[in-house]
């Protein structure tokens, strides 16, 4: 629900701050005073039209910006938008806001980010529905009808049970138009597949072997170096040189010369056992020296075969993987696909019995929810032509109209026909209403009389309640062409839907406004010479005195027809 509306430098309101609570917010005042200057800087932040006309005049910017709550019902669907966005901020409440520029520039924001104006309609969406000579209608848009009249007739669990098999379908459906794009191209696609195999199959490829390769390479192309400097540590460790005495020769006169110093001292044992076992260790390294130099080998033939097979495996890369390991994957991938391929008849076969199956039971759950929502929409056209009917539209008209379209590939009815369907069935909904008898039925969008739209959306919306998610709903107009009788009729169920949605209503009916919570007059004031819009919020006395000049001068009459109304107020809310 809105909780908080900050307008300034928008038309003749130069700066304004309401607080809004739930229930039923009423605004009066004279005609002209600015109400509809409200309405329209809260369609802007919500992502309509801002035109740099409707900056205040002689400032450079208008700015309005507008805190949500956000209802248990729309929160998930609003936090996976912002979510998906990075504009999360509290999961509980959002910002919209909108700055208009003179140089023609306009800025969206949501929770302080810049955002599209597209984006920030889809969040709005979710939040306001205005009704009056807007657009900003749910209910005009015929995509919402099939959800609403569902919601209505609570069909929630047939559904999802119908949902379900939906999936199963769409799956079976997309391996087929797979394998039916594949048996198109079969042949070509077969040779291909088969030699990739073939070519990554010879070459016997192992995952760690690129790295072993490069090793045996190096030591290959560095034979001649690798024996010398063997060579040279050996000729060091022993003594194959008479000139030169070798480590180990000399390590030997060492360990001789401790093994008498711990005869006669035993406590330099310890360097004994040091010097015995480096001699050992050395000994051992001479042997391992002598397996690797036995080792090396001087053969340019084994170089090129190496060579040879780098090179393969660079090729192969370049085809079919980034490493060894992804060209492996690659050619199971192959094998699986060619495998497919080769068995696509029999797949074709068990698919296509799926597919047939699938649909039989698809339609047999789409006509049960066909058959509910008939039914539904029989009770839905009573409730609003009586709700109508209590509004002085006696002689409208309204109904839910059910309709399939025809499709070959779509889901089979009983007189042998196909129909279109998707994940809710194959029913399209589309609310018509008849306002003037012999006229025929026509689209809610085509209803001229923004009082009569509002007056069918009220009458909707009372009958939708529950089953209408969006928790903030603005009534413009509503009161067009009625008097104080019907006005009472109106105000008693405004009240009633404020119940549960937060209710604003622009009216000019003191019958009406008497069944706010809260009560807002929209006045217009000078302020340095120049015209200003401001608002006050009324109780009490004030209150009382607005409600009686809107049924004449202020007067003891007036004032007792105020009494007697709000009385009348009293006992119906009461109830």
């Amino acid at each position: 629900m809105l909780t908080e509306l900050r307008i300034e430098n928008f038309a003749i309101i130069q700066k304004l701050n309401l607080d809004f609570s739930r229930g039923l917010v009423i605004f009066t005042g004279e005609t002209g005073a600015g109400k509809s200057i409200i309405l329209d800087a809260l369609e802007a932040v919500l992502g309509g039209r801002a035109e740099t006309n409707a900056i205040r005049t002689g400032e450079e910017r208008a700015q309005i910006e507008a805190t949500f709550r956000l209802d248990p019902a729309i929160r998930e669907p609003v936090q996976q938008l912002l979510e998906a966005e990075e504009l999360l901020d509290d999961p509980e409440y959002v910002t919209l806001s909108r700055e208009i520029r003179n140089e023609g520039r306009n800025t969206a924001r949501i929770n302080g980010r810049v955002v599209t104006a597209s984006l920030q309609r889809e969040v709005g969406a979710y939040l306001v529905d205005i009704h009056g000579q807007s657009e900003h209608l749910s209910l005009l848009q015929v995509r919402s009808h099939l959800h609403l009249l569902d919601s209505f007739a609570d069909l929630g669990p047939q559904l999802a049970d119908y949902r379900e098999s939906y999936e199963q379908l769409k799956a079976v459906r997309e391996q087929l138009d797979r394998l039916r794009q594949s048996e198109q191209d079969a042949a070509r696609r077969t040779d291909m597949l088969t030699f990739q195999i073939q070519e990554i199959d010879a070459a016997k490829l192992r995952p760690d072997e690129e790295e072993e390769l490069r090793q045996e390479r190096t030591r290959l192309a560095n034979a001649e170096s690798l024996a010398s400097h063997v060579q040279n540590a050996l000729s060091l460790i022993e003594d194959e040189n008479p000139e030169v005495r070798g480590v180990s020769e000399l390590l030997g006169e060492v360990t001789g010369s401790l093994q008498s110093l711990a005869r006669i001292d035993p406590s330099t044992a310890e360097y004994l056992e040091t010097a015995e076992t480096s001699l050992t260790t050395l000994q051992d390294l001479a042997m391992e020296l002598q397996n690797y130099a036995e080792n090396i080998e001087f053969n340019p033939r084994a170089l090129d075969r190496i060579e040879e097979r780098i090179d393969l495996i660079a090729s192969l890369k370049r085809k079919y993987g980034n490493s060894l390991a992804e060209v492996i994957a690659y050619g199971e991938r192959a094998r699986q696909e060619l495998d497919t391929i080769t068995h696509a008849e029999e797949r074709l076969a068990e698919l296509t019995a799926q597919e047939t199956a699938l649909l039989q039971i698809l339609a047999e759950k789409a006509g049960w929810l066909s058959e509910l929502r008939h039914s539904a929409a029989d009770r839905m056209s009573q409730l609003v032509e009586v709700e109508l009917d209590d509004l002085r539209m006696a002689n409208a008209r309204f109904r839910a109209a059910i309709e399939t379209r025809p499709d070959d590939r779509g889901l089979p009815l009983p007189d042998g026909s196909r129909v279109a369907f998707d994940s809710t069935g194959y029913d399209r909904v589309a609310f018509m209403v008849e306002t003037n008898p012999g006229e025929g039925f026509k689209s809610l969008v085509k209803v001229a009389s923004g009082g009569e739209t509002s007056r069918l959306m009220l009458a909707l919306k009372d009958v939708l309640a529950k089953a209408d998610q969006v928790p903030t709903l603005i009534f413009d107009e509503i009161d067009q062409g009625i008097g104080g009788r019907v006005g009472i009729t109106v105000g008693e169920k405004l009240w009633n839907l404020a119940r549960q949605h937060q209710v604003m209503c622009i009216t000019h009916l003191s019958q009406l406004a008497a069944f706010g919570d809260q009560h807002y007059k929209v006045i217009k004031v000078m302020a340095d010479g120049r015209t200003v819009t401001d608002v006050v919020a009324l109780a009490g006395r004030d209150r009382q005195e607005e409600l009686a000049q809107m049924l004449g001068p202020v007067s003891e009459g007036t004032l007792h027809s105020v009494e007697e109304i709000l009385q009348l107020v009293r006992e119906r809310t009461e109830k």
